[in-house]
């Protein structure tokens, strides 16, 4: 099986799909490479394709009314993107940038609309998809009005955790390139406050921190920040 096609499998988006469905997929796929730093996708424009990664790091962003940038989600191979693509006349709602070289496999609209039509499953789990990133978001934007700082970065890394954690002897490292700057825009605070935190927590022994690497050395304590922060300062 080439790897493309078993990384089609396992993306989360075309779960359960026939193997006529998943051909289908793959056939009529076109590979697009992308360079670090550069965009598969600009918010706002309209949704012109469908894409999921094969490899490299994505990082999904949202610029604000007020300007500030801020990080959804960061996708690993097997994750797809810009699915807003399903809907008629649909504008992408975040910005796609890549993070390291990328390779992907995508679908024009055009070309997505007959998969669609032909298979309806795949339309129902393009909904759902959607709906469950839309969700995250609305989630976020909550934490960002309601939540103390501290406890912001704390479910931020722990949403990492599940999504890209590997373990190893030290802990549980983030397994992809994340700077002080990336967790300021994932919380929504400001560099200074990312850096003062980390560093406390490193000293407490609950991070260790490397050049853009973060391993969650005691994730229970992370968690006990996450879920019942005492009080302290208000957010940034």
């Amino acid at each position: 099986m080439h790897a493309p096609y078993a990384q089609l499998k396992s993306c989360s988006l075309f779960e359960g799909l026939e193997t006529q469905a998943l051909d289908d997929l793959y056939q009529s796929a076109t590979t697009r490479r992308v360079a670090t730093q550069a965009f598969f996708f600009h918010q706002d424009e309209p949704a012109h394709a469908l894409y999921m990664l094969l490899e490299g790091r994505v990082r999904l962003t949202k610029v604000a009314d007020t300007g500030q940038q801020l990080i959804v989600r960061m996708l690993q191979p097997a994750e797809a993107m810009g699915v807003i693509a399903a809907l008629p006349q649909a504008v992408y709602p975040l910005s796609a940038q890549a993070t390291t070289p990328c390779t992907s496999l995508s679908w024009p609209h055009e070309t997505l609309n007959k998969l669609l039509d032909r298979y309806p499953l795949l339309a129902l789990r393009a909904l759902r998809l959607v709906q469950q990133r839309f969700a995250e978001l609305q989630t976020q934007c909550l934490e960002l009005m309601t939540e103390r700082v501290e406890r912001r970065i704390a479910r931020a890394l722990l949403r990492l955790v599940n999504q890209v954690g590997k373990r190893t002897a030290q802990g549980v490292l983030i397994d992809m390139p994340l700077s002080r700057q990336d967790v300021a825009e994932l919380t929504g605070t400001t560099l200074y406050t990312v850096s003062r935190t980390l560093s406390r927590w490193e000293q407490a022994g609950i991070v260790a921190l490397g050049r853009e690497r973060v391993t969650i050395c005691a994730p229970h304590q992370l968690v006990t920040i996450a879920d019942d922060l005492l009080p302290g300062p208000a957010p940034d």
